[in-house]
């Protein structure tokens, strides 16, 4: 069972900013020796889950099946799905739900209507829970211990300029998200995307999840991103509280 940790190590250094990998790149992020990496990758290619061109290692679409078994088990998924699709269709605009997995959100439905970020996003998907609007709806709710415990103290890694790196200006942020009730990102994630993002709670008040629309920074202001869109995510929160247990 070694082995199969130690693989799993290597798929999960493939994101969307390192598609392609060298040896060396994968025992860098994963922790593990060169030569230990080396007998994962090339596994993964004698199995046709990865590709490799003499230097660079590349996940196949194989792999998918692994993402795609767990969330064919999750009901909620497809639950949100078709509430995604038709808010999408009404307001012209992109919308997601995430669940939290350690330090990152893990995109398990969206509905996109225009290219605004520089990576393409689809279910399976990850990205830093500190700097995104759903990252942050959701660990707003946690205890302070609890926090810490997930993403640690920082400082955190700043995707863009407006990033806020520290716990305390974390923690300043979460408190104002319990009290508004939502997540606003300005451009944190990436320069020229704005996203406000809720909470999903099921049946027992206990968040479980969280869905965001994201605009271009270009075409709207912080204000008018809450004024138009909030209300549009309070009411599928209301009405996913009582379908999802």
């Amino acid at each position: 069972m070694g082995g199969l940790a130690k693989g799993l190590l290597a798929i999960e250094t493939f994101r969307a900013d390192t598609p392609r990998q060298s040896i060396s790149e994968v025992a860098a992020a994963s922790g593990l020796d060169r030569a230990t990496a080396r007998r994962c990758l090339l596994t993964l290619a004698h199995l046709g889950y990865a590709t490799y061109d003499g230097k660079y290692f590349t996940l196949t679409p194989r792999v998918l099946r692994l993402g795609t078994a767990c969330l064919a088990t999750m009901p909620m998924p497809s639950i949100i799905q078709p509430m995604l699709d038709d808010l999408s269709e009404r307001i012209g605009e992109s919308s997601s739900a995430s669940i939290l997995d350690g330090s990152e959100i893990v995109y398990v439905a969206r509905a996109a209507q225009r290219k605004i970020m520089s990576i393409s996003l689809m279910a399976g998907s990850r990205l830093p829970a500190h700097c995104t609007s759903m990252g942050r709806a959701m660990l707003a709710q946690l205890k302070d211990h609890d926090l810490t415990a997930l993403i640690g103290e920082g400082p955190f890694e700043p995707r863009t300029k407006n990033t806020i790196t520290t716990l305390e200006g974390l923690q300043a942020e979460f408190a104002k998200i319990r009290e508004q009730g939502y997540a606003l990102n300005d451009q944190e994630t990436e320069i020229g995307l704005r996203s406000i993002a809720v909470p999903v709670y099921n049946s027992r008040k206990v968040v479980i999840a969280a869905i965001n629309i994201g605009v271009s920074a270009f075409h709207y202001e912080n204000a008018e991103v809450v004024a138009k869109f909030f209300p549009q995510l309070v009411e599928i929160q209301n009405e996913l509280c009582g379908l999802i247990h």
